[in-house]
């Protein structure tokens, strides 16, 4: 079984940064695409920011020029450095890994809320 470890969400005024950071192990093969997902209140989860292992990143429109996805793959883990927040940018953020197989695996979700 795979585990991934999130940290670092949290209260933040409008404007103001945080890093997310999650870590995997456990019996994940190889690793393909790492990420993140958010759901806010009464909405769909969608993609924030995803990462390969070449470093070739996508992000949503949304969070382009704020949010900035990186991997480690000596450490196997993921992070999200996120600056000038904005109220909508409040959720759930759940890491997400992709093997080579297409398997998917996911954090238990960390709660950003950002204040207006």
């Amino acid at each position: 079984q795979a585990l991934l470890v999130e940290s670092g969400g949290g209260l933040v005024q409008a404007g103001g940064s945080l890093r997310l950071s999650c870590a995997a192990s456990g019996s994940i093969f190889s690793i393909s695409t790492m990420g993140w997902y958010r759901r806010a209140p009464g909405k769909q989860r969608e993609l924030v920011a995803t990462i390969t292992g070449h470093s070739y990143t996508n992000y949503a429109d949304s969070v382009k020029g704020r949010f900035t996805v990186s991997r480690d793959n000596a450490k196997n883990t993921v992070d999200l450095q996120m600056n000038s927040l904005k109220p909508e940018d409040t959720g759930v953020y759940y890491c997400n890994i992709m093997d080579v197989f297409g398997s998917n695996y996911w954090g238990q979700g960390t709660q950003v809320t950002v204040s207006s």
